[in-house]
């Protein structure tokens, strides 16, 4: 079921999908759209058991402040007991994850229903 979604900022989409906050990160992912996200995503992944998928499918450009924006909110939702997932298929930020070892941290899949194992017609579900 979906809800509806609100942007706190023009980089950031909040909605609710099959229980989970989906954070979608859009556009220009940088050190200033950085400084606009933390305090949306802090809210959002500071939620005792909050059910949290980091969204990166309308990202344009990514350096690393959006990694430490990642590791900021894997390591707030793991905190609290919470669950965290991320999609992302864009190659070279798929690169930066693998570079830098979040990756094995954060394993990325390429949809939202990937990510939270949504199962696919004829039974095969997909995502760990």
């Amino acid at each position: 079921m979906r809800q509806e979604s609100a942007s706190p900022t023009r980089h950031l989409r909040v909605r609710h999908h099959r229980g989970h906050t989906v954070l979608e990160f859009r556009g220009e992912i940088d050190i200033a759209s950085a400084a606009e996200i933390a305090p949306h995503l802090d809210r959002e992944t500071r939620r005792p058991g909050a059910r949290v998928v980091l969204d990166l499918g309308g990202v344009e450009f990514f350096d690393c402040s959006g990694l430490r924006l990642l590791y900021r909110a894997r390591s707030q939702v793991l905190e609290q007991g919470g669950q965290v997932h991320l999609v992302c298929a864009h190659p070279l930020t798929l690169r930066m994850l693998r570079i830098t070892g979040l990756g094995r941290l954060l394993p990325p899949r390429p949809t939202l229903e990937e990510a939270l194992g949504v199962s696919r017609p004829g039974g095969r579900r997909t995502g760990r």
